[in-house]
């Protein structure tokens, strides 16, 4: 167990860091981009600027959320605090959606209403020192979702990802705008970042949403636990296998049949063994067995029950 809470503890630190480096660096950049917005009055340079401070409220929620998920089971919460995270991503889908809305009128409205810019120099430097650090953000949170597999993380380098590209249409926008007199550009591009960030909302939300509902794990991670399952002898047939991810922890819980002569401490050192292997191949998962006598089905109706395709499974 100590190794589990090892394995937890590592996670939650380490999403911990990867909130506040996208918390300071969200600082960083709305106070430059600010001070652009000011020089330029550039409309896009203060779309730049509106999502950004929606990026420090949204990477503070997120640190709250992932320190939230990192704390161990307590009496109250048993299964540990894992879904914060999926909560904190779902506020950020919400933000971004908001952010999506609110470019796309400021977009609309420039379109209808063309308005000039100046000093593109300065909106320019701005966004380029921009891109270079949510460049290395981008790398240090790519990593860390790697190892974690953090939804809350993964929903900010999102939105992170769209500050790349918004900060290049500024500097776009401002090149045709003021360098090349195509004052429609701004606000065309605006629109396409609108359309861009929905989409990244829309897909981090079904993510979160499906570890609120919990939703099994996709087939090939079930497969592959059901294989490791198999090459125990002792476990004669799996069946009612579920299974679900919340943060950074995942839970299984199946039922299998057993030699019926057995005597329950036999099978208790059994399954504690099986349990150890099992969690040494999966680590941060905690696993529930319940032991049937072999042969023995206990809802002969119930279409949940996949008695069929494990116990293959566990037989090959």
């Amino acid at each position: 167990m100590s190794v589990h809470h090892h394995d937890h503890h590592a996670h939650g630190s380490l999403t911990a860091r990867a909130a506040i480096a996208s918390v300071s660096v969200a600082l960083f950049l709305l106070l430059l981009k600010a001070y652009a917005s000011w020089t330029t009055g550039s409309v896009a340079m203060l779309g730049s600027l509106a999502d950004t401070s929606l990026d420090v409220l949204a990477s503070l929620v997120t640190l709250y959320g992932v320190r939230l998920a990192a704390t161990p089971a307590d009496t109250d919460h048993r299964f540990g605090h894992g879904k914060a995270e999926a909560l904190a991503a779902l506020f950020q889908v919400g933000i971004i959606a908001v952010s999506a809305a609110a470019i796309g009128w400021r977009a609309v409205d420039r379109l209808m209403n063309g308005e000039a810019t100046a000093h593109a120099e300065y909106g320019i430097g701005v966004s380029i020192v921009a891109i270079f650090t949510t460049f290395g953000l981008l790398y240090y949170q790519r990593r860390v979702i790697a190892r974690t597999g953090s939804v809350a993380i993964e929903a900010d380098h999102v939105h992170y990802q769209t500050d790349l590209l918004l900060n290049l249409s500024v500097i776009a926008a401002l090149v045709l705008d003021q360098y090349l007199g195509l004052t429609g550009a701004d606000p065309v591009f605006g629109v396409g970042i609108a359309l861009w960030l929905a989409f990244g909302a829309w897909r981090a939300s079904s993510r979160a949403i499906d570890q609120l509902m919990d939703r099994e794990w996709p087939d090939e991670k079930r497969q592959r636990f059901l294989a490791v399952a198999a090459r125990h002898p002792e476990l004669k047939g799996i069946h009612d296998l579920r299974t679900r991810s919340s943060g950074s922890r995942d839970f299984v819980q199946f039922h299998v049949w057993v030699d019926p002569d057995m005597t329950v401490a036999e099978a208790h050192r059994v399954m504690d063994e099986v349990e150890h292997k099992l969690e040494h191949e999966f680590p941060g998962c905690e696993i529930l067995i319940h032991v049937d006598p072999e042969g023995q089905v206990d809802h002969p109706g119930d279409i949940l029950r996949e008695a069929d395709e494990t116990q293959g499974v566990a037989r090959a």
